[in-house]
């Protein structure tokens, strides 16, 4: 098997369709009945050779990337042709993986959890923060502050559940010229970075020339899963934490916070960003630039 026909491979995946709304009645300040729409929110509980691993709160937009992802990016999987299939089926709100030779020490693995900050919980299983000595991202990769003005504008402008419902989280991968290659809203900023993973897995896109926005906050592990992903730049329309902020210096990464308008904060990895500081003074940055 060549290299082109390992990119090319993919395991066998349902297309598990969920409703991402629910609509509930609601009384306002002065007492006046509407319908409104709230995010979906389900569990998904995952089991991996018929062995149950982990239950996922999840919106259920992309179930199957998911998956993928969270196995990724918690290294209990190390290549995509390891996973024979992976089938959704929401009656039973679960997901059955079929690996091709198991996850050996499974229950070691998964036994040590650290639970991270923000909604969501997510949770990184123990052992990966070792594994952050070992990230290398291109030294060469560069973002143009034009670029970072696309990206934030774009997502202002994408139609997506948030503005619909609310109280989702969004994440986006862009090329490094700003175009949008994938966009995922989950519950938790945590599922939808997963899903993100799962997705670029499953098409063998390499995250070297890579940009991540995450509308919620840059903690400790997701920058840990961007570096993962080998993506060197991460931008948030939020702030970040201390752990977050060093991670991202251990590994050499650019972290741009507080992302709004035509305002953002560099934050670690100086050396990646070129900047254009007459575009900071343009009252209306055109988005074909």
């Amino acid at each position: 098997m060549n290299c082109t026909d390992l990119q090319r491979y993919s395991p066998q995946l349902s297309d598990a369709r969920a409703h991402l709304t629910h609509e509930v009645s609601a009384l306002d300040e002065r007492g006046r009945a509407s319908t409104i729409a709230i995010p979906a929110e389900r569990p998904l509980t995952v089991y991996v050779d018929k062995r149950e691993l982990v239950t996922l709160m999840t919106l259920g937009g992309a179930p199957e990337a998911l998956t993928l992802g969270y196995l990724r990016n918690q290294r209990l999987v190390r290549a995509i042709e390891d996973v024979v299939s992976v089938q959704v089926d929401w009656s039973v709100d679960a997901v059955a993986v079929v690996t091709r030779n198991g996850i050996a020490d499974v229950e070691e693995r998964t036994a040590k959890k650290v639970v991270t900050t923000g909604c969501g919980q997510g949770s990184v299983f123990g052992g990966l923060m070792d594994e952050v000595e070992t990230i290398s991202l291109d030294d060469s990769a560069r973002l143009t502050q034009s670029v970072v003005y696309r990206i934030v504008d774009t997502i202002r402008t994408q139609q997506s559940i948030y503005k619909q419902a609310g109280s989702v989280h969004g994440c986006a991968l862009f090329s490094n010229t700003g175009e949008l290659l994938y966009f995922v809203e989950d519950v938790g900023r945590h599922n939808a970075v997963d899903a993100i993973a799962g997705l670029m897995w499953l098409e063998g896109v390499n995250g070297a020339d890579k940009v991540f926005y995450t509308t919620g906050r840059l903690t400790s592990e997701m920058v840990i899963k961007g570096a993962q992903m080998g993506i060197p730049f991460l931008l948030s329309r939020s702030g970040t934490t201390q752990m977050g902020h060093m991670v991202a210096q251990k590994v050499g990464m650019s972290l741009l916070a507080r992302c709004s308008g035509k305002h953002f904060l560099l934050l670690a990895g100086q050396e990646r960003l070129v900047f254009e500081p007459e575009l900071a003074d343009v009252p209306h940055y055109p988005r074909s630039a």
